[in-house]
C-alpha cells in the first residue's frame, strides 16, 4: 500500500499537545530557563484536559526539553550534546546487561573512537592541554591503591583528551562510552598491579601528544585500550 493511500490515523490528544509545546520551544516562544505556562493556562489555550497536558509534559521531560519539579512550574532546558546522549544512558545499560555481545562491541567501538580523538589531540593540543593531562596523571598516581579514585581519574584523563577536539558532541560521546563501561570495570586493575602499567601507558600517550606525533599517539592509545579491554567484564550474579 502506498503512503498516499494509507488511512489517516487520528493522533492522541497528548501527542498533539506534545507537538504544540515542542513547537513553542523550538520556535523560540519559550527559551531555556523560562517557566512553562501553568497547566490551567495550557488547558484553556489548547481546549484539552489536564491528563493530556501532563502526559505531553512528561514526554518533553523524557527527551530532555523540560525539567519538572513537584510544586513548581516546569522549566525549559537547554539541549546540549551531553543531555542528548544522557537520554540513552538507561537504555544502553539494559542493552549491555541483556546482550552477550554488546560489551565486546562497545569496547571495540571505544578503541575505534578514541584512536581518532588522540590523533586529533596530537595535532591540536596546546601547552595548557598537555599541562592538564599531566596534572590528571599526577592525580591518578596519587590514587594508587584506591580503586574508585584511580578509575575516576582514569576516566577524567580520557575525557580530557576528547575535550582537546573542541567538539562538544565528541566530548559527550566519549563521556557516555566511559560511563557505560564503568559498571563493568573489575578490581583486576588494582589487585594485579596493572595500575602501574596504566600510568606508564598514559605517560606514553601524553609524550606523543606533547611531541605532536599523531602516529605514535594513535599507536600508544591502541596499545593501551587493547591491553585494558580485558578489565571490563560482565559480573556473575
Amino acid at each position: 500500500m502506498s503512503v498516499s493511500s494509507e488511512p489517516i490515523v487520528r493522533r492522541k490528544l497528548s501527542a498533539e499537545v506534545f507537538a504544540r509545546l515542542k513547537a513553542m520551544i523550538t520556535e523560540g516562544e519559550l527559551k531555556p530557563g523560562d517557566a512553562m505556562p501553568s497547566e490551567r493556562e495550557l488547558m484553556e489555550r489548547f481546549g484539552v484536559g489536564r491528563p493530556a497536558i501532563r502526559e505531553a509534559m512528561q514526554s518533553l521531560a523524557g527527551i530532555g526539553l523540560l525539567a519538572i519539579s513537584h510544586g513548581e512550574r516546569a522549566r525549559v532546558l537547554k539541549m546540549t550534546p551531553r543531555s542528548l546522549f544522557g537520554q540513552v544512558d538507561a537504555a544502553a545499560a539494559i542493552m549491555l546487561q541483556t546482550s552477550p555481545t554488546a560489551l565486546d562491541h562497545l569496547k571495540e567501538a571505544r578503541i575505534f573512537f578514541e584512536r581518532g580523538l588522540v590523533v586529533q589531540a596530537a595535532e591540536r593540543a596546546t601547552a595548557e592541554d598537555v599541562a592538564a593531562l599531566e596534572a590528571l596523571m599526577a592525580a591518578q598516581r596519587a590514587a594508587l591503591g584506591d580503586a574508585d579514585t584511580f578509575i575516576a581519574a582514569d576516566m577524567r584523563f580520557h575525557q580530557r583528551i576528547a575535550a582537546i577536539s573542541g567538539n562538544p558532541i565528541l566530548e559527550a560521546v566519549a563521556e557516555s562510552m566511559l560511563g557505560w563501561l564503568k559498571q563493568y570495570h573489575t578490581d583486576l586493575l588494582i589487585w594485579t598491579g596493572k595500575e602501574n602499567l596504566t600510568l606508564v601507558e598514559h605517560e606514553e600517550i601524553v609524550a606523543a601528544i606533547r611531541a605532536r606525533d599523531a602516529g605514535e599517539a594513535e599507536s600508544a592509545m591502541v596499545r593501551h585500550l587493547e591491553r585494558s579491554r580485558a578489565l571490563y567484564v560482565h559480573q556473575a550474579g
